[in-house]
């Protein structure tokens, strides 16, 4: 067995069957599979085919068996109310099996589906593993988002059961969810059979008769549930995100592949071991928190944190190295939009020396670009590596990393590293046409990975094969599109520079700007809009809107932009962190219609831009430097 990255990297690719079907030796299954990897349908390729498991059981029930059922499996940290709570792996399998039970007796059957909105609690852990338990495939929403966005999602899925909680905890706010669920139910067209709401003490729900139950009733009245085999190919769940029509995109991740790749990827990239405590600070509303809140610490044996509170406010920037301190976490994980709240509020590091961290060995950053002075704050003041760190919704766990696990390599500052064992990554040219053209190091491009994509990434979009293709194989056939663009040097070193499309990333939550500039043309005094991102301190990037109103809107533009605002907040919700929209006499466009987004978003955030050739009257760029100049953005930028 190789151990260094080149030879590991080198074998990944070479002999991806011998190498993953080693990999799949650490799972258990109830029968092997046919063969490793099927090409036969390709650009559709199956990892496993054949092979028949159960997630659940690989994560609970065989730790259990080994023996090792006294251990702790997971801690739930809730400073927004005060309380820990500890399961071992015997304690959870217990509280998995029961509500595995109670969903059996709402007729949720192998392949069901069950939709799950929930804030950071541990039903929100019980209730996924609990779907895989008995073969229903989970699609969890995150709890922030608006009821419109909740019907798109039911709509898609078409659930037959709803899991949700009577409310969720913003630091001191309470949020009912109840009242989000119920208008979303009203405008689906896919009704749910079934509602379970977990009553929270803080605030209650009102029940409506014949739908909704209570999650303790119905469990407490359930018989345990056994694991229900699936076949590796079959879908575990579906994780929504972003797509560039508004219109959200169901990723699915299947049983075995995903079960395989986690553990793999936990071991050799994070460089944990089995027993250790390991923490990400994420939801699990996006894959972050599925990936490695829920499945890869439970399936490789480790003892996983679940953290339901701030970086900062909860009560202090001082609340990680609390939860780091107690719990003995070695390894953390969270996002730079959370270092750079920490940072501004403790500069000097005074919190973070007030508690004793000599057991912790690692920081993963993920969810947006890690800028360079944050990682440099990082270091300095933790005195561990801190790596950054490139992965997607669609892949499932990370394409570029510094694989402690491995061999850890010189960090530079701005780079992910070299690309994860497993990932063969390319930087394409976006402009060619035909056949695919690789770029020279150091010229930025397209990033894209050459297919087949290893185990635990998406096969396909729910009922969507075509859109799958289209959205991601279409643009450089035999490759997977990112939309990250970006470029690798002459050390194989990868950086992410930023999105192709029109996908924004606020705070690690990737936005679609055509999602949000529907909703803006919703308004009825606006005529037309365009979204864009710009740059943030704290959130990495922005949406700001630009508003084009309707002739004979004689309104007070400021009354019009708060407008906006809140329809945005009531449509998609807080998550989209749209603050706001300005008015403008027009947009600058090209010729042929297609509005300068690029261009706009250079002057926004200061930057020296060049002059489109296609732009249709360049006095417009003046235009809407003044206003974003008035509105405090737009300070030094200067075309040419």
């Amino acid at each position: 067995m190789t151990t260094g990255y080149a030879d590991t990297y080198r074998r990944s690719l070479a002999e991806k069957e011998a190498f993953w079907a080693e990999a799949a030796e650490a799972i258990d299954w109830e029968r092997r599979w046919d063969r490793v990897l099927d090409d036969s349908r390709a650009p559709f390729y199956r990892w496993f085919p054949g092979a028949r498991l159960n997630t659940c059981w690989n994560a609970l029930d065989r730790h259990v068996a080994a023996g090792s059922g006294v251990r702790t499996a997971l801690i739930w940290d809730s400073p927004v109310t005060g309380r820990v709570e500890r399961f071992t792996y015997g304690e959870l399998r217990d509280e998995v099996a029961r509500f595995a039970g109670a969903l059996k007796d709402l007729f949720v059957r192998k392949g069901d589906r069950v939709l799950i909105y929930m804030p950071m609690v541990p039903e929100a852990a019980i209730a996924m593993l609990a779907c895989a338990r008995i073969g229903a495939i989970h699609s969890v929403v995150f709890g922030g988002f608006a009821a419109h966005e909740l019907a798109t999602r039911i709509d898609d899925a078409r659930p037959r059961v709803i899991v949700s909680a009577s409310c969720g905890i913003e630091t001191d706010r309470i949020t009912p969810y109840k009242p989000l669920l119920d208008a979303a139910i009203a405008e689906a067209h896919a009704r749910p059979d079934a509602c379970v709401v977990l009553q929270r003490e803080m605030c209650r729900a009102e029940l409506v008769p014949g739908r909704d139950h209570d999650w303790r009733e119905i469990a407490a009245a359930a018989r345990p549930a056994d694991c229900v085999p699936v076949f590796a190919t079959d879908p575990l769940y579906i994780l929504y995100t972003s797509g560039t029509t508004g219109i959200p995109k169901g990723v699915v991740r299947d049983n075995g592949g995903h079960a395989v790749a986690l553990p793999w990827s936990l071991k050799h990239i994070y460089g944990v071991q089995p027993d250790e405590v390991f923490w990400t600070a994420s939801d699990v509303g996006w894959v972050v928190g599925h990936s490695y809140i829920v499945y890869a610490p439970l399936i490789y044996g480790c003892t996983s944190v679940m953290y339901e509170g701030k970086p900062v406010g909860t009560p202090d920037a001082g609340a990680y190295w609390r939860v780091i301190e107690e719990h003995g976490v070695r390894v953390f994980f969270t996002a730079p939009t959370a270092f750079r709240a920490i940072k501004r509020e403790d500069p000097d590091g005074k919190l973070i020396r007030a508690r004793n961290l000599e057991h912790f060995r690692a920081l993963f950053l993920a969810g947006e670009r890690a800028d360079p002075p944050t990682v440099a704050w990082a270091e300095e003041q933790l005195q561990v590596p801190v790596i950054d760190h490139w992965w997607q919704t669609e892949t499932g766990w990370p394409i570029g990393a510094n694989c402690l696990g491995i061999e850890p390599l010189p960090v530079k500052h701005g780079s992910c590293t070299r690309a994860v064992p497993g990932w063969d990554v390319r930087v394409l040219d976006a402009l060619s046409e035909g056949a695919p053209r690789e770029l020279k190091p150091g010229v930025i491009g397209a990033l894209a990975i050459k297919l087949p994509l290893p185990p635990g990434a998406l096969p396909t979009l729910w009922q969507a094969d075509d859109r799958y293709v289209q959205s991601y194989l279409s643009a450089f056939p035999g490759f997977y599109q990112t939309a990250d663009a970006g470029f690798i040097d002459e050390d194989g070193y990868i950086h992410v520079m930023t999105r192709t499309d029109d996908i924004i990333n606020v705070a690690g939550h990737r936005l679609s700007t055509g999602g949000i500039e529907e909703v803006l043309a919703a308004h009825p005094d606006v005529a037309e809009c365009a979204v864009i991102g710009v740059a943030d301190a704290l959130k990495g990037q922005v949406p700001l809107g630009f508003l084009v109103l309707k002739a004979g809107a004689d309104r007070p533009a400021t009354e019009i932009e708060r407008e906006a605002v809140q329809l945005v907040r009531q449509r998609i919700g807080p998550v989209a962190s749209f603050k706001a929209a300005l008015v403008v006499e027009r947009l600058p466009k090209t010729r042929s219609g297609k509005i300068l987004r690029g261009t706009m978003r250079a002057i926004a955030d200061g930057e020296d831009y060049h002059m489109p050739a296609t732009i249709d009257d360049p006095a417009i760029l003046g235009e809407i430097g003044a206003v974003l100049a008035r509105a405090g953005y737009a300070k030094s930028a200067e075309g040419g």
